[in-house]
């Protein structure tokens, strides 16, 4: 009990000081290195607190820049810590060892970070298989994230397309191609797509999929042992390099330019080049102008946030790898609908819902979906208001925001309020007397025959079921 109460004293002393950091960094340096740490354990007898990131890479980095001032703030929150200790958690994932195997491809330690690994692939991992036959092609590649099993829709369709570009026979009219989108909307499955395709047409193409840390951490042990040399030729040797994650290429002044003259040599041998991040590339923070030059010298494609079509459509498809389990469609617009920040989470929600469908034998339903995903579901959840709403629909059909509570009966100004009212009831937990009052004091009959139209337009009005998911767009965004 005491452990918990110290557990819970300790995030909100860390609270605190990471709004204050916040406050001293600036936001892009506080989200990129300072938000993912993790207060750990405190010793009392010592006074010794350790923080916890999840790489060394990024442990070393803060270690480097921060810890003075980290000391500072926990001594000055907590007088009894004494010291503070910058380290990586204890779970983080390893990263596997890169070796250069034969004939110039690279190869890797055993290891296995996939959500579709299985024991076989453990057990395949602790007696020295390669990657090719634990379902990962040469260089890491993960052979379930292909073309076919990307999803696509208006949010992400130039990005697929150009990546589809990238790995045809033709040569492509841009190069680098460069991947942003926000955590968990596919950039990393179109890489592993590429690399997939380009093998596929280029059997003996030389490929290298890694992330950003893992090129800083290859560059610096190249550079201690004394073998810059044979990194260089290495590197340069691909046919196909991909690299995910590259807003962490920062910091290191010699591995940036390291990375600027591989991309310039490759590119004048025609090579291919991808490139993924977060952001785009004037945004990178510590990154020299020449290689923000050459990332965004090709085609920037951005993957936007998944809408609420193609996220009924990816649960959809995923749905296909559960054939013997039933899925209402009353749980599938739900999640659709609740579970927006990233399709990684979505993708989550579904697999925890139907797993624990499995495993306990119950039926899949709305309740049980509402009960099993509470902190996935309570994550997403963006308040919307009913003035939120009136103020958007006024926007959309051009009519001023007081009409949403005069007593007008004007078709072009009865239509929006009944469509107001529709998605009001739709995005918000009121009740239909609450609603009511919010336009105007309207007896709650007038807003149910409101929705009940609405609704029944829809079906038979391609115009205003257009209209409608316009503005769910809108409002969800």
């Amino acid at each position: 009990m005491e452990e918990d109460q110290e557990a819970v004293n300790l995030a909100a002393d860390w609270a605190d000081i990471s709004q204050g950091l916040r406050k001293d960094l600036g936001y892009q340096v506080h989200s990129q290195w300072i938000k993912p740490i993790q207060p750990g354990t405190y010793c009392a007898e010592t006074g010794t607190l350790d923080l916890y990131l999840p790489t060394e890479f990024s442990a070393n980095w803060v270690t480097d820049r921060f810890a003075d001032r980290l000391s500072l703030a926990w001594k000055i929150a907590r007088p009894d810590v004494r010291h503070v200790r910058i380290l990586v958690h204890p779970g983080r994932r390893q990263l596997p060892e890169l070796r250069l195997g034969s004939g110039g491809r690279p190869s890797s330690a055993p290891a296995n970070d996939s959500a579709h690994g299985s024991a076989d692939a453990l057990s395949a991992a602790l007696t020295g298989e390669s990657f090719a036959s634990l379902g990962q092609g040469p260089a890491g590649i993960d052979a379930s994230q292909t073309f076919a099993t990307f999803v696509t829709g208006t949010a992400n369709v130039l990005a697929f397309n150009a990546a589809q570009r990238m790995s045809a026979n033709e040569k492509p009219q841009f190069s680098p191609l460069y991947l942003k989108a926000a955590t968990g909307q596919g950039k990393t499955h179109l890489l592993h797509a590429i690399g997939h395709a380009y093998l596929a047409s280029h059997p003996h193409a030389r490929i290298f999929y890694c992330s950003a840390e893992r090129f800083m951490v290859e560059f610096v042990q190249a550079l201690r042992q004394n073998q810059m040399i044979e990194f260089k030729a290495r590197l340069r040797g691909f046919d196909l390099l991909l690299v995910d994650d590259i807003q962490f290429i920062i910091g290191k002044a010699s591995a940036q330019e390291e990375l600027l003259y591989t991309i310039d040599a490759l590119l004048a041998e025609g090579k291919r080049l991808v490139f993924a991040a977060d952001r785009a590339p004037q945004a990178l923070d510590g990154v020299e102008p020449r290689l923000l030059s050459r990332l965004s010298m090709g085609l920037v494609a951005d993957i936007q946030p998944a809408d609420i079509e193609l996220r009924r459509s990816i649960l959809e498809n995923r749905l296909q790898r559960f054939a013997s389990i039933e899925v209402p469609a009353d749980v599938i617009e739900f999640l659709a609908r609740t579970i927006n920040r990233n399709v990684r989470e979505l993708v989550g929600g579904l697999n925890k819902l139907i797993a624990y469908a499995q495993l306990t034998g119950q039926q899949v339903s709305l309740q049980l979906a509402e009960e099993q995903l509470t902190d996935i579901l309570s994550a997403n959840r963006r308040r919307i208001t009913i003035d939120e709403i009136q103020r958007t629909v006024c926007q959309f059909y051009r009519i001023d925001r007081t009409e949403m509570s005069s007593k007008r009966r004007a078709r072009a100004v009865v239509r929006p309020r009944q469509v107001a009212m529709y998605l009001a009831k739709v995005l918000t937990p009121r009740s239909y007397p609450e609603i009511g009052r919010k336009f105007g004091g309207r007896d709650h009959s007038t807003v149910i025959h409101a929705v009940r139209l609405i609704e029944e337009l829809r079906t038979r009005d391609a115009d205003m079921d257009g209209d409608v998911r316009s503005l769910l767009r809108q409002l969800e965004s």
